[in-house]
């Protein structure tokens, strides 16, 4: 526990077995659950989930669905666990442990719903991250802010936290299934109303290689950015009608 708050980290796995040992045992010891969602991998993931010697929530897809909905798994499950508090973290290892209590942090303080890492924040991120990630980054950050209205500057950091609130408004069943996932559930985020906060997370970047392809980076990423830009203006328009005279 932290700060008298139930903790519970999702960790979404694809074919992670000679890196998802390293990213569980650096999980910090506050955490009450690590809720491990293989998708179907066809190496040994689950195997050298089991093995580690801590405890660990593993739930396996028969098939495999994509990131956004191995997400969505783990949060429901860590929803019937009891958490008050989850986060996401990567199974690579891309991710810092010791950014999770800054991440924890503005949930706990009641000043926040949702909170994303910002890795485009961070100093120094032009030389730890790849330069074609950090523009590609910069430029979809960019169109996700236009998209949803809100202002954000890493839309694609997957290294996030939420309290139960979010996690019981949020419908799950319409996030978007694989990559793109994080602009998707940023624009039900907006159309719920749920508070979102950024805060300065280090990039990570060692043996681990992307899942994202070049069909992902021109037609996945853009279609659902586009996707919820449709939506808000349908939200837009919907309100002013509904507050329309007569």
């Amino acid at each position: 526990m932290l700060e008298g708050r139930r903790i519970a980290v999702v960790m979404p796995a694809y074919n992670e077995a000679k890196l998802i040992r390293g990213a569980l045992e650096c999980v910090p010891g506050f955490v009450d659950h690590i809720i491990v969602v293989d998708d179907a991998s066809v190496d040994t993931t689950a195997n050298v989930a089991r093995a580690v010697e801590r405890p660990i929530n593993l739930i396996q897809h028969e098939t495999n669905q994509g990131v956004g909905a191995a997400i969505t798994t783990g949060c429901r499950q860590a929803l019937l666990l009891g958490a008050d508090l989850t986060a996401v973290m990567a199974a690579d290892g891309q991710m810092d442990p010791a950014d999770l209590p800054a991440l924890l942090a503005p949930l706990i303080a009641g000043e926040g719903d949702f909170v994303k890492g910002d890795r485009l924040s961070w100093p120094g991120v032009s030389k730890a991250m790849p330069r074609h990630r950090w523009l590609g980054n910069q430029l979809f950050s960019l169109l996700t802010r236009q998209a949803i209205g809100v202002d954000l500057q890493d839309s694609q950091c997957g290294y996030v936290a939420m309290n139960r609130r979010t996690q019981e408004e949020l419908d799950w069943d319409r996030l978007w299934k694989g990559y793109g996932y994080p602009n998707d559930l940023l624009s039900q985020l907006a159309a719920c109303g749920l508070r979102v906060r950024e805060t300065p997370v280090r990039p990570v970047y060692g043996s681990e290689r992307s899942g994202i392809r070049l069909r992902h980076v021109l037609c996945t990423i853009p279609f659902v950015i586009g996707r919820a830009w449709l939506r808000r203006l349908v939200r837009r328009r919907q309100l002013a009608q509904s507050t329309s005279p007569g």
